[in-house]
């Protein structure tokens, strides 16, 4: 059996806030991925099992490889429809905010959720929570939101009504944010959690094809041009570092999502303990989105709070940096050296 997510008091208060609620939004961190879209769609896939008309609400636009998930169709993009967005958070009576800790990750979406009169309610898996909620359900221990989210249904003693439209969102979530359950998935409760979902019907051999084999030949030949081209290895301190470049992006006909997991793949080298990914802004000048990604005990999160305005996950993390790509890469290697000491520890 699983352990209860919440106390019996804040189980009342959930409870109570959703009964009283008729039109609740959800929204996510901007670049949303899949656990960001997976838990939103499959709590408002709950929300409506209670009589409710949830809406999903996210900053920007989604990867290609996530739009086959159900009722995706719905999410109303506010960096294409700020006013209808605005407008349905100015009425709606409950507010839901899925991974993502500070207002600030919803990037433009961030004032309007400041001036929200409605209540806000947290889920979230990731470090140090600061957003104003009448109720924070934080667990930075667990593997994604998505994890959250199924056992707040089983919690709440819902599971058995769901159906794939429910597990198939929520598994694509865990699955994704644990790259195949490859990583942050070493627990017994995480793998009952998947065989419960199973019993949905969902296709997990299906749902991973559409996730990691539904990519374009520019984004193969990307891959290969990265790791044979621009990959920068700092062998002494088993990091390495590689650049994308506008021009770079434009030669494969970039789209977004092409570069999913690429900051994974260096740390498949003997020994590597950093990979960290530079991609400049496709449209705004002086942007670099930063990634981060480490092994074992390495915290990337303290290394994106520092030199990278970011946060995240003790092994994954991301930022991102308001300079030319030129002073990203000497930031990059200014960050590399300061932790010198923990990718290379003296004997």
């Amino acid at each position: 059996m699983l352990k209860n997510l919440l106390s019996p008091d804040e189980l009342a208060l959930l409870q109570k806030l959703i009964g009283e609620c008729s039109e609740p939004v959800i929204c996510c961190h901007v670049n949303p991925d899949g656990d960001a879209l997976g838990s939103s769609l499959g709590w408002a896939e709950y929300l409506r099992s209670c009589g409710k008309t949830p809406h999903i609400i996210i900053p920007d636009q989604y990867p290609d490889f996530l739009q086959w998930l159900p009722k995706s169709d719905t999410l109303i993009r506010y960096d294409k429809h700020k006013a209808e967005a605005d407008n349905l958070l100015q009425h709606t009576d409950l507010l839901f905010c899925l991974d993502f800790n500070r207002l600030e990750r919803t990037d433009d979406m961030a004032d309007s959720l400041r001036t929200l009169k409605a209540p806000k309610i947290l889920i979230d898996h990731h470090l140090e929570p600061d957003i104003d909620a009448v109720l924070t359900i934080s667990r930075p221990e667990l593997s994604s939101t998505s994890e959250m989210i199924f056992r707040l249904v089983w919690q709440l003693g819902a599971f058995g009504d769901m159906g794939t439209h429910f597990a198939t969102p929520v598994y694509c979530g865990m699955m994704t944010d644990t790259g195949g359950f490859t990583y942050n998935s070493n627990s017994a409760e995480v793998f009952y959690i998947i065989s419960q979902l199973l019993t949905k019907d969902i296709n997990k051999d299906k749902i991973y094809r559409n996730v990691y084999n539904n990519y374009s030949e520019n984004r193969l030949r990307l891959i290969g041009y990265v790791l044979y081209k621009k990959l920068v290895t700092i062998t002494d301190c088993h990091a390495s570092f590689f650049v994308l470049t506008r021009n770079d992006l434009r030669r494969f006909n970039y789209i977004k999502g092409d570069a999913e997991g690429l900051v994974n793949m260096p740390l498949q080298i003997k020994g590597m303990k950093l990979s960290i990914s530079l991609r400049e802004d496709t449209e705004r000048d002086k942007l670099v989105w930063v990634s981060l990604r480490s092994v074992d005990d390495f915290p990337c999160n303290k290394m994106a709070e520092m030199f990278f305005n970011g946060g995240g996950h003790l092994n994954a993390s991301g930022g991102r940096l308001q300079c030319s790509i030129e002073e990203a890469v000497a930031i990059t290697q200014r960050a590399i050296l300061h932790f010198e000491n923990i990718l290379n520890p003296m004997p």
